[in-house]
């Protein structure tokens, strides 16, 4: 083993992905539906990407750029985006706002304006809502608050220890991992070619 230290990693992830196994499997249906328009890439998928992301994580911010590279360069993807406001008041703000943007079908263009605004706090989250074309600020919603408990439940059971945290197959990937290791889990996901 002190030849190959590597065999060590990869026992570690291989036993890593078969704890998620049952958690997976249990929660793969709603893992992969989107909440309203909480989704980008293709109408039908052959591989899902969830990710569980916070407006204010800067990890978050900086996999978007991988996230929006690999729905344009594949046809067969879609990103389903999870609200998990952990990071303090204006993230569940702005969690609560981007949830109203997808019950109203638009996401994509709040998601968008408010990466694009900054960090959340008031004036990003107005500016953000007002490309959007939503009022800066929601009232209570069931709806919203039922997915929002649903996904911080998800995510426990996944391990979430920070954001973001993307599920593609069987793997379950914590942080900013990058380009290359999400293109490789899709590719997993897909399995062999034939």
């Amino acid at each position: 083993m002190l030849a190959q230290p590597e065999i060590l990693v990869e026992a570690s992830n291989a036993l890593r992905e078969k704890q998620f196994e049952p958690v997976l499997a249990a929660y793969r249906k709603p893992l992969e539906t989107p909440f309203g328009s909480s989704w980008k890439g293709a109408e039908k998928p052959d591989v899902v990407l969830v990710e569980f992301f916070d407006y204010a994580c800067t990890y978050c911010k900086a996999s978007n750029p991988d996230i929006e590279r690999l729905i344009a360069e594949d046809k067969g993807l879609r990103v389903v985006y999870r609200e998990f406001p952990i990071l303090g008041p204006a993230s569940l703000d702005a969690a609560k706002l981007s949830l109203a943007a997808s019950r109203a079908g638009r996401f994509s263009q709040f998601h968008d304006a408010l990466y694009a605004a900054g960090r959340p706090g008031p004036d990003t989250i107005a500016l953000a809502a007002k490309a959007t074309g939503l009022p800066a600020a929601v009232g209570p919603d069931p709806a919203a608050e039922a997915e929002l408990k649903r996904n911080y439940q998800m995510a426990q059971q996944l391990g979430a220890n920070a954001t973001p945290l993307f599920i593609v197959g069987n793997k379950v990937l914590n942080g900013a991992v990058g380009y290359d290791a999400l293109k490789q889990a899709i590719a997993a996901a897909r399995g062999p070619k034939s």
